[in-house]
């Protein structure tokens, strides 16, 4: 027995020693020193929430926020849409499971969602040939589009995006596996649409290119191409082989009217493109927190379809599995009932002109003041932003000296202008131009 103790003495000994010796505390300086995350470098804010943050702090009572992409009504409060509030209502009665959605989503979110944007009279649904997923609203689609297309697009791996464009659209691709490069869109100089330099650029890029296109109200710009335009954009594209990527936010937002705003779209489906859309139901429902939206795919066949569809779901699995169904529900239940649909039609209107009567007003006031400038691109824009002009010089002055907070770029988020504030925006715009 003594000879087991001897031969276990040495562990024993081991086990007392740790057990006895306490720790020996380590400082607070040590410690981020040796940190598995010291070598992690600071990232650079947010453009959009700094400019938020700064308003937050800004103590001056008459204060204005132009620069938050989302819907305001015109005292400058979230707006939740009538036709919404029924719908989630209704929704609530019927006390519905919460079991998951299939990988694809809801299938009549995604059947409502498709007719919406292409028309049921479109040949992709008729002859059926579109494949459509729910996603995490239009980034999420984005990002599915970018996936897909880096494992499966025959023709590289580069996607060339307007310059300017949304400050997202780099990001995501770029994260997706794609290479971004840009081809020319807004011109500076006459604060409009480059469309010479446009095409010239679509002309030259290498043949098979992928190519993003804003289907309505051009984020960040709001400057679109007329329809005579988009036609000459699709000549040009079916010449060179392009496939076009379209991001469409702003259905029904940009003009009042989600046919219209569905043109380019519908038109280079007419005209046998192959094409993908990335879909958001954020501005024109204001479902914002609930991220709804679709990416679709029009094919070649339906049994090109399938394909597509079982590669899609290999995306989408091991991303987030599947999509939440509340938001989902919401947009079905009002798309799906005649009533609420053109309920919610008319409200999408109500939107947009409101956004519409501000840009009459703000370049109304800046013309009262007698501004040297023209403004006339207020009203030639459309959509939610405006590219002002403004120098970012002048947006500083507008921010440390009228508290009137915007992007560096000249961006205006024209949700943020009211009846009430418009006159003093006007007024403040003009003293830092003149």
């Amino acid at each position: 027995m003594s000879a087991v103790l001897v031969r276990r003495s040495p562990l024993l000994a081991r086990r007392a020693l740790l057990a006895s010796a306490p720790l020996a505390p380590v400082s607070a300086l040590a410690r981020r020193a040796n940190s598995v995350f010291a070598k992690v470098t600071q990232g650079p804010p947010d453009a959009i929430l700094g400019i938020t943050e700064a308003f937050k702090t800004d103590s001056f009572a008459e204060k204005i926020n132009l620069g938050v992409g989302a819907y305001r009504d015109d005292a400058g409060k979230p707006y939740v849409l009538p036709s919404v509030k029924e719908a989630e209502l209704r929704l609530v009665q019927q006390m519905l499971d919460k079991e998951y959605a299939g990988i694809t989503g809801v299938p009549a979110f995604t059947k409502l969602a498709a007719t919406l944007a292409y028309s049921p009279e479109s040949k992709a649904i008729t002859e059926d040939r579109l494949m459509i997923t729910q996603s995490i609203s239009g980034t999420g689609a984005l990002r599915i589009g970018g996936e897909f297309l880096a494992r499966w697009y025959p023709h590289g791996k580069t996607i060339y995006v307007p310059s300017p464009t949304w400050a997202n659209h780099g990001a995501v691709f770029r994260d997706s596996g794609l290479e971004v490069k840009s081809y020319r869109y807004y011109d500076q100089k006459t604060i409009s649409l480059d469309i010479d330099g446009l095409l010239d650029d679509l002309s030259s890029i290498p043949k098979k290119s992928m190519v993003l296109l804003h289907a309505c109200a051009h984020n960040p710009t709001g400057v679109d191409p007329t329809p005579d335009q988009w036609k000459m954009i699709a000549e040009v594209m079916k010449k060179n082989e392009l496939f076009p990527f379209f991001d469409m936010a702003y259905q029904g937002f940009a003009s009042g009217d989600a046919d219209k705003d569905a043109f380019a779209l519908r038109y280079f489906v007419e005209q046998d493109f192959e094409l993908v859309l990335a879909q958001s139901f954020a501005k024109n429902m204001g479902l914002y927190g609930e991220r709804v939206g679709a990416f679709s795919l029009v094919t070649a066949s339906p049994e090109e379809k399938k394909r597509v569809d079982s590669q899609i779901k290999i995306v989408v699995r091991p991303l987030y599995s599947n999509p939440p169904v509340h938001g989902a529900r919401i947009a079905s239940e009002i798309m799906g009932d005649e009533k609420l649909n053109a309920q919610w039609l008319g409200e999408v209107k109500g939107m947009a002109d409101r956004i519409i009567a501000m840009r009459s007003l703000l370049r109304e006031n800046l013309e009262k003041l007698g501004s040297s400038r023209s403004w006339t691109h207020i009203t030639s824009q459309i959509g939610m932003f405006c590219y002002s002009g403004l120098t970012p010089e002048q947006v500083d002055d507008l921010r440390f000296k009228h508290s009137v907070y915007l992007t560096r770029d000249g961006r205006i988020s024209m949700a943020g202008v009211t009846t009430k504030n418009v006159t003093r925006l006007a007024e403040s715009i003009y003293a830092v131009t003149e």
